[in-house]
């Protein structure tokens, strides 16, 4: 017998619709909404043929412990993540050029659930997250990814340290963002199969994994503010590399 779990908000489970309808069992809709959305994906509902009710509120924030659901929870069968090993990665894309980013400490499910979505639409082979310190697919994550924690394989590693020794080992050059490097994003030169690391919030990446880094910069601050998002920040480098890629 397979599990459950639930997913809640409009975003999120049209996408789950779009991309995997068999994993939906059953929707509730809040009984009391009759707006042009809701009305959008009880038809989106109908056309793939899923079960749904309509609910109170009471029943709603139950499901999902108070959480802001926007009126409507769906209860999925157990997804079987893309949970996959280094070593997957590195030999299903022997002919091609690999994309990795490493998120290191990322303990914000937010910040990783936008990840999913910058490596998604960026190409990337894989997420790479140490096991320790750091976030993992949890329902907030899953949600704000918006499905693309279904596409982008999530591999979840017991030593970071190790993992990214073992890339340099077989070829994958390692990039890290530090706001203290004296070189930016446009003075690097992206080529070959590549791991980008992002540090956490407000830490940054720790000492032993920008030590392992063959090259650090850092992305230019045209304003007041200091920092970015780290997704942003990842949606912004990985775009750099694909850019270049393509030019070449």
């Amino acid at each position: 017998m397979s599990a459950e779990k639930i997913i809640y908000g409009f975003h999120s489970i049209t996408s789950y619709i779009r991309i995997n309808p068999l994993s939906i069992k059953e929707i509730f809709i809040d009984e009391f909404r009759t707006d042009g959305r809701v009305n959008d994906l009880i038809k989106l509902i109908e056309t793939h043929q899923i079960k749904y009710h309509l609910s109170n509120k009471d029943r709603l924030d139950g499901f999902v412990s108070n959480q802001k659901h926007q009126g409507v929870v769906a209860m999925i069968h157990e997804i079987k993540s893309k949970y996959v090993t280094i070593e997957d990665i590195i030999e299903s894309n022997e002919s091609n050029p690999l994309l990795l980013l490493i998120l290191d400490g990322i303990e914000d499910p937010h910040n990783l659930g936008a990840c999913f979505r910058v490596a998604d639409a960026m190409g990337v082979n894989a997420i790479v997250c140490p096991k320790d310190n750091a976030v993992g697919l949890n329902s907030t994550v899953r949600k704000v990814a918006s499905g693309a924690a279904e596409s982008v394989p999530f591999v979840v590693v017991t030593n970071l340290a190790r993992t990214i020794r073992y890339l340099k080992e077989n070829g994958v050059f390692i990039y890290g963002t530090d706001d203290g490097s004296s070189k930016i994003i446009n003075q690097i030169i992206f080529d070959g199969s590549i791991a980008l690391i992002m540090g956490s919030e407000g830490k940054g990446m720790r000492r032993l994994t920008k030590e392992l880094c063959d090259e650090i910069f850092k992305i230019p601050m045209m304003g007041q503010v200091e920092s970015l998002n780290v997704s942003v920040a990842s949606g912004i480098c990985l775009y750099e590399i694909n850019r270049q890629r393509e030019v070449k």
